[in-house]
């Protein structure tokens, strides 16, 4: 059977892009630390990280989710599984958590999302698919597309119904800092883990 998701074509430096506005106030970054974000890692390690072999010569990249419930999901619960219909967090786990919020620039994506994306790739695999070979490949591509775009917008795996963001480091001056809070004392953040059947475990 042929595969859902092909590498990136030669010529899509000559396609034109689908792509959308999206207001950082809108974003949502959970990570372990209260200083220094957005941060825009190097690793190679994520879904949409730019492959280059050399680290000095990869584009970094930060992952936000468009709602608090996306951020937790492919942050705290992305290697979890449920235990009858919910998810066992050590608090620890929980307390070891900041909460980001952004403000600054309108930012413009890639869209890789419904209609845009079946046209593009050829499906939503992309947002699915694994290891991360062809979606890092895909990565680097858009990223050298000549419209410059500040990143991609994709489906969260985690969360199938609601949208996810990769920057590329290029858009770092686009993002501010807004607000950061520890996730415990984030009362949208904890209504989302109340959301995500996430059960906070004190033992």
């Amino acid at each position: 059977m042929r595969s859902l998701l092909l590498p990136p074509p030669r010529d899509l430096h000559r396609q034109p892009l689908s792509t959308v506005s999206v207001d950082p106030c809108g974003l949502w970054r959970v990570s372990r630390f209260a200083h220094g974000e957005p941060h825009f890692g190097r690793s190679a390690a994520n879904r949409f990280d730019d492959p280059h072999r050399t680290v000095k010569r990869r584009f970094g990249t930060c992952y936000l989710g468009c709602s608090l419930e996306v951020a937790l999901a492919e942050t705290l619960l992305h290697d979890e599984m449920p235990q009858r219909g919910r998810f066992k967090v050590a608090a620890s786990e929980v307390e070891s958590r900041c909460c980001w919020s952004f403000r600054g620039a309108v930012l413009q994506l890639a869209d890789l999302t419904g209609v845009a994306a079946k046209a593009l790739v050829g499906s939503g695999a992309i947002s699915t698919v694994m290891p991360y070979d062809l979606p890092q490949r895909w990565s680097r591509a858009l990223q050298a597309h000549p419209a410059g775009v500040d990143g991609l917008v994709y489906m969260s795996r985690h969360v199938n119904d609601t949208r996810a963001v990769v920057l590329f480091d290029r858009a770092r001056h686009k993002l501010q800092q807004g607000h950061c809070s520890r996730l415990v004392d984030t009362p949208e953040a904890l209504h989302a883990l109340a959301n995500l059947r996430v059960s906070i475990d004190f033992v």
